[in-house]
C-alpha cells in the first residue's frame, strides 16, 4: 500500500513524488514489521540484511513500475491522439467530399437550367419569327393597288412572283383552318397563326396540308400556281384579323412586325424586262405591270395576244385590245 499527498486542483503527482511516496510507504511497512512478517523466516533471521537492502529494493521496484506505468500512459495517450486525429481527418475528408458533390450537383443543375432556358428561347424565336412565303422572290403587285381586276377595286393582299410549282411556305406557326377551293382565290389555304391573326395563300396549283394540321414557320404547305381568277402563276398572300374576306391588313407591315424581312418590290429592286418586239403599246404596258407575263407562252392573233396560262390542265384565252 502506498501513501500519497494531496496534489492541489486535479494535478497529477510527478514521477519523483510518486516514487518517493512509494519508497516511503515501503520503508514505513518495513519499520513497523509488516514487510518482515510477510517475508518469512529467512528474511526475519537476518534483520541486518533486511535493514540494509529493503529500502534499496523498494526504491528500485517502485521506480521501474512507475516508468512502466508512465510509458503505458504515454503510449495510450499518443494512440488516443492519433485515433482522434485520424477520425477528424476522415470526417473532414467526408465533409469535403459531400461539399464537392453538392457543388457539382448545383453546377450541373445550373447548366441544365441554362440549357433549358436557351432551348425554350430558341423555340419561342422559331415559333414567333416569321419567314417569307416564297423564298428568293419579290412583290409583283402591292397591297391596295387599284385595278378593275379585283371586285373590291383594290388589292387585298400582295402578289409574290413565282413560277408554277414553286414551293409555298407557312410564314409562321399556326393551325390550318381552310384548305381547298376558295372561289376567286382558286386553291387556297388559310392558317390561324399563334397570335390569333390569319394568313391566306391563294392560286395554288396543289395543297399539301389539311384542316386541323399544325404547321411551323417555313413548313411547305403547297405549290404556287394560277388557279382561280388570275392572269398568271403567282402567289396571292393576305394577312387578316379574321378568317373572312374584308378583314385584310397590310401584309408587308404584318410580316415586318413578326421579324420577317421586308420582301423586295419589283418597282424598287427589279426592273421589269422590256416588252417582246412586235407588242402593241397596251401589251407593253401590260408587260411592265406584270413582269411574269414575259415567261408566258404567247402568240399574236388578230386584235390582240393569246396568253396560254395553264389552269388545272386546261388553257384559257385572254385577249387584250
Amino acid at each position: 500500500m502506498a501513501f500519497t499527498r494531496a496534489t492541489g486542483k486535479h494535478r497529477r503527482p510527478s514521477r519523483i513524488t510518486r516514487t518517493t511516496a512509494r519508497v516511503a510507504g515501503v520503508a514505513a511497512l518495513t519499520t513497523t514489521g509488516v514487510v518482515g512478517t510477510l517475508a518469512g523466516p529467512a528474511l526475519a533471521a537476518d534483520t541486518t540484511l533486511a535493514d540494509q537492502n529493503g529500502l534499496t529494493r523498494a526504491i528500485s521496484i517502485g521506480a521501474s513500475l512507475a516508468d512502466q506505468i508512465d510509458a503505458q500512459a504515454d503510449a495510450q495517450k499518443q494512440a488516443a491522439e492519433e485515433d482522434a486525429a485520424a477520425r477528424k481527418a476522415a470526417l473532414d475528408a467526408e465533409k469535403k467530399a459531400e461539399e464537392a458533390k453538392r457543388n457539382a450537383e448545383a453546377k450541373a443543375e445550373k447548366e441544365r437550367e441554362a440549357k433549358e432556358r436557351a432551348a425554350r428561347a430558341a423555340e419561342r424565336r422559331r415559333l414567333t419569327m416569321f419567314v417569307a412565303p416564297i423564298s428568293d422572290s419579290y412583290v409583283s403587285t402591292g397591297y391596295k393597288a387599284s385595278s378593275g381586276l379585283w371586285s373590291s377595286g383594290s388589292h387585298t393582299g400582295i402578289d409574290f412572283h413565282a413560277a408554277a410549282g414553286t414551293p409555298v411556305h407557312a410564314v409562321g406557326a399556326g393551325t390550318v383552318v381552310e384548305a381547298g377551293w376558295g372561289g376567286a382565290y382558286g386553291n387556297n389555304i388559310v392558317i390561324r397563326m399563334h397570335d390569333g391573326t390569319y394568313t391566306q395563300y391563294g392560286h395554288l396549283s396543289s395543297i399539301g396540308v389539311s384542316v386541323g394540321q399544325t404547321v411551323a414557320p417555313g413548313r411547305q404547305i403547297g405549290l404556287s400556281g394560277a388557279t382561280g381568277n388570275t392572269t398568271g402563276p403567282h402567289l396571292h398572300f393576305e394577312a387578316r384579323t379574321t378568317p373572312d374576306y374584308g378583314s385584310d391588313i397590310d401584309p408587308v407591315a404584318y410580316l415586318r412586325s413578326h421579324g420577317a424581312s421586308d420582301p423586295p418590290h419589283s418597282g424598287t429592286t427589279r426592273k421589269p424586262r422590256p416588252a417582246a418586239p412586235g407588242l402593241s403599246r397596251s401589251d407593253a404596258l401590260l408587260s411592265k405591270k406584270y413582269p411574269w407575263i414575259q415567261g408566258c407562252r404567247r402568240k399574236f392573233v388578230a386584235g390582240g395576244i393569246e396568253s396560254l396560262d395553264k389552269r388545272a390542265g386546261e388553257y384559257s384565252r385572254t385577249t387584250y385590245g
